[in-house]
């Protein structure tokens, strides 16, 4: 990376805006497809269309097909009779059991049935001390795993209210901010930096458009779009370069796309509904809890049985003998165990939440106890999907090492060159970091990034030399953006104080 005067570009470096066509189509980046009337389209027939033909196809046929405008999107009659029709850009949660009945459903434990078993029979044998101490014992274990797992659930509920989702859109041929839910296929959708791509969308303007894919491929480097159509692609996501997918995030750039597939009906849906199709395997220690409740009622009937046997033999009345095996029956049930258990793994349950872990189930915790490798997704996962300078080399050779992560300005610039200068180095790395800087489109935000991350990544060393808003110093007459063909962005500014010499920063690979 160098900084100060550059001769001239050259000429066969384009934007990487892409558009198919832009003779009927004004916006920045172009496009083009064939208008609707304002009640055209009103309770037509429109075809629907999965990622891989949208992704074969041209936009205007994908346009023509959906039956929309690229120009300007649909009119708002045909978008409310779709949203009727097809229903909201939304997952179908599994309905919420009322709270009495997830009360309940902590009684299915074939231990707690037992030991409901074992009160009933000590009150009818008028032992109701015994009846008193193991209803207690029940009341405790059932109310702590319900109350635990009320509160985790609540949590995530919280969690998930906590950005409402929102998307920008044409509809009428005037740009719109309204919720995402309220997406149709056939609407355009606007993207911009920053933006949670709303539903899955065939690109028809992309104006150096890169999206990070990652929370489909782990992938870190966002994915750069296109408009042109594929001729064949894969069962992957990343094969589909002109399909914006939902739930994906706008990392650079800009560009325009038709929905093609909403809510559960997108790729995104699809992993949604295997989700929900999956029913949660019972751990160990529930398959070994039922497993003892199972022998202790065998046992108990088991004793009962013999002990009856072994008085009928000694001609002993057949009430008193039953009364001594169900009392020895319901004395071999250890009606401390289900508190001992359930006490130890909310105890795991609240060191778990002290580390902002939320458990939603109990047994949960003896699950993660037992588990001795683990193997995960590193992006987003183990790492936060973010760069960092590490190390710096000047045009000088001056050598410098970058502390500190993330995207903010915690951390300092240490120099390693004792034969020199610390004003000269400081110097150098200063004018190394400016242009970084300035030949850059990315902004950090109270620590969370718009832009790409390897930018993110020279603002936040920039910030740690106590350099900010140095953009702000120059006006930008003119932008190569960064292509993989040159492997370069550069811009063109001129100083907006002191000064009309015009001056190139290039950033790059060498």
């Amino acid at each position: 990376m160098r900084a100060g005067l550059y001769k001239k570009l050259p000429s066969d470096v384009h934007s990487p805006c892409q558009n198919e066509s832009v003779d009927d189509f004004t916006d920045d980046c172009g496009g083009a497809g064939r208008g609707l009337n304002e009640d055209e389209g009103e309770g037509m027939l429109w075809g629907r269309l999965s990622t891989e033909e949208a992704a074969q196809r041209s936009y205007e046929e994908v346009a023509e097909r959906l039956g929309t405008d690229i120009r300007r999107g649909l009119n708002r009659g045909e978008a409310r009779h779709r949203l009727v029709a097809l229903g909201p850009n939304e997952f179908e949660v599994r309905q919420e059991d009322p709270l009495w009945k997830k009360y309940f459903e902590q009684f299915k434990n074939p231990l707690i049935v037992l030991l409901l078993a074992s009160a009933f029979v000590s009150v009818c044998m008028q032992q109701y001390d015994d009846a008193f101490s193991i209803t207690a014992a029940i009341i405790i274990v059932v109310t702590v795993a319900f109350v635990q797992e009320y509160r985790s659930e609540k949590s995530l509920e919280e969690l998930n209210k906590l950005v409402p989702p929102a998307c920008h859109c044409l509809r009428d041929g005037q740009a719109e901010t309204f919720l995402a839910r309220n997406l149709v296929p056939g609407d355009i959708v606007i993207l911009n930096v920053g933006d949670r791509v709303p539903a899955d969308l065939r690109l028809f303007s992309a104006c150096d458009l890169m999206i990070d894919e990652s929370s489909f491929t782990g992938e870190t480097e966002p994915a750069a779009k296109i408009t042109t159509p594929l001729e064949k692609t894969g069962n992957g996501v990343t094969s589909k370069h002109n399909i914006a997918f939902m739930g994906t995030l706008v990392r650079y750039g800009n560009g325009r796309g038709i929905v093609i597939n909403t809510g559960e009906k997108s790729e995104f849906g699809d992993i949604f509904k295997m989700m929900q199709a999956e029913e949660a395997p019972k751990t160990p220690l529930q398959r070994s809890m039922d497993t003892l409740g199972k022998q202790l009622s065998l046992y108990s009937f088991g004793i009962i049985g013999l002990i009856m046997l072994l008085g009928w033999f000694q001609g002993r009345p057949i009430l008193e003998m039953f009364n001594i095996g169900v009392s020895l029956a319901v004395a071999a049930i250890p009606e401390g165990l289900p508190i001992v258990v359930t006490v130890t793994l909310a105890l795991g349950v609240m060191r778990m939440a002290k580390r902002k872990a939320i458990i939603k189930k109990l047994p949960t915790v003896e699950t993660l106890g037992c588990v001795n490798v683990v193997c995960s997704d590193k992006t987003g996962t183990l790492t936060k999907n973010e760069m960092t300078v590490c190390n710096m080399m000047s045009s000088e050779l001056y050598h410098a090492e970058v502390t500190g992560v993330g995207y903010n300005a915690q951390g300092h610039v240490m120099l390693f060159d004792n034969a020199t200068s610390r004003d000269t180095q400081m110097n150098s790395m200063r004018l190394l970091l400016e242009c970084g800087s300035i030949c850059n489109n990315a902004d950090i935000s109270e620590t969370e990034l718009r832009g790409q991350p390897t930018e993110g990544a020279l603002l936040a060393a920039a910030q740690k030399m106590g350099i900010y808003d140095v953009r702000n110093h120059y006006v930008r007459l003119q932008e190569i953006p960064f292509s993989s063909e040159h492997k370069m962005m550069a811009v063109k500014v001129i100083p907006k104080f002191g000064g009309e010499q015009e001056q190139y920063f290039v950033k790059g690979a060498l």
